[in-house]
Order: structure tokens, then sequence, then C-alpha cells
């Protein structure tokens, strides 16, 4: 029983300090860095500062005040959950790494969720010939909900061109895993993933349910 009484603190801290990681990194790209500026760590691995409006990896397909507003309404809705499984009987609830998973998708978009919320009223705009700076609440580059998320891990693993020979794309540029992304979206990578491949079970109605094998252990 005592590994189940400790999955709201393990909850809090996975979301804390997903949160502190993400918004170290954040900021001290944003306020060191010229917009589209380029740190070459490895061949495959850059430090690329970008800004999008749109969702994880800097795809963008809604407006941004929907998204803003999505996301808000989305971390309400995991947060509800994630209490509501925390909350639960000793005996009725989920394994500590189905909390870890949703932890991970919660942090990963309450992080992001402060660059759009926030960003924009406290920094000046990024260019490519200016830095962001630290601005007094409502002199930034945006009004609030309306803030651009900040991007930097870039991992151009494969950077080559067609063959001539190949129909249709011979000769075009290819680079395999193109997206920028940061450390929320990772967050929220990994949970996801991780969610599906060893917790599916939990997703089709069965966090209810104690595994078999952990009761048959706990009466033997």
């Amino acid at each position: 029983m005592n590994k189940y009484l400790s999955q709201g603190p393990l909850a809090a801290l996975i979301v804390a300090t997903v949160l502190v990681i993400d918004q170290i990194i954040k900021i001290s790209v944003k306020t060191s860095m010229y917009l589209h500026e380029s740190i070459r760590i490895t061949d495959w691995f850059y430090i690329y500062f970008t800004e999008n409006n749109g969702m994880a990896f800097g795809m963008e397909i809604f407006a941004k005040l929907f998204l803003t507003l999505f996301r808000i309404a989305a971390v309400i809705l995991i947060t509800w959950y994630l209490v509501k499984l925390v909350r639960r009987p000793a005996a009725e609830r989920v394994k500590n790494g189905f909390i870890v998973c949703l932890s991970l998708i919660l942090a990963g978009a309450i992080g992001n969720i402060i660059d759009c919320v926030f960003y924009g009223e406290v920094f000046s705009a990024s260019t490519p010939m200016s830095v962001a700076k630290w601005v007094p609440w409502g002199e930034g580059y945006e009004t609030l909900l309306h803030g651009k998320v900040v991007d930097m891990f870039y991992f151009p693993i494969i950077d080559t061109y067609w063959p001539d020979w190949m129909p249709l794309v011979g000769g075009d540029h290819f680079i395999f895993f193109s997206p920028i992304f940061n450390f929320a979206d990772a967050s929220i990578s990994c949970g996801i993933i991780a969610l599906l491949l060893f917790y599916s079970r939990y997703l089709n109605g069965g966090a209810h349910v104690q595994d078999s094998s952990d009761t048959d252990k706990k009466q033997s």
C-alpha cells in the first residue's frame, strides 16, 4: 500500500520539475539569442531559437486564441482526472507509471501555456537583429493569451539530398526529423508514447481495475 500513498507528491514533483527546467531553458534562450540564431552542439544537434504560434513541434493549424484556450481547457481536464486518480482508495489506484505519464503530459501542456499567456506581456519582441528583454507588464510584443511558444531543440539527424534518379523528389533537400521543439514538447511526447506503449489498458476503461497480478501478490 505504501507505494500508492506517494502518488500525489510524485505527480506534483514531476510537474514542478518539468516546469522549472522548461522555463529556465526558454527564458535563457529568449533573453540571450537572436531569433533564428543557431548554436551547433554536434552535426546532428543544434540549439536553434525560433518561436511559433501553433501546436507542438512548430505546427500551425488553428487560430492562436483558440489554441491557447484549448490548451487551458485540456490542462483543466487532465488536472481533474489526475487528482481524481490519486485520491482513489489505495486498493483501486493505478500504477505509478500511469501517474508519471499523465504528469509529464500535464507539465508539458502547462509549460507551453505559460509562453502563450504571459510571454507576450513581459518580453519585448525577438528578432534576427535584437534579443528580447524583460519589460514592464503590458509593454511586451503581444497581448495576454497571444504570446509565442519558444522552441530551441533541433536534431537534423540526416541532412542530405535525394538521389537524382528518384522520381518526383530526385535532387531535393532532405532532412530526417526537421521539427524544432522545446522541453515541454518532449515531456508531452514522452508521456503520450509511454502511455500508449505500457498503459493503454487504462485508456480502454480499465483504470478502475487493479491488476490481478498485483492483487495476487498482496493476497500472498
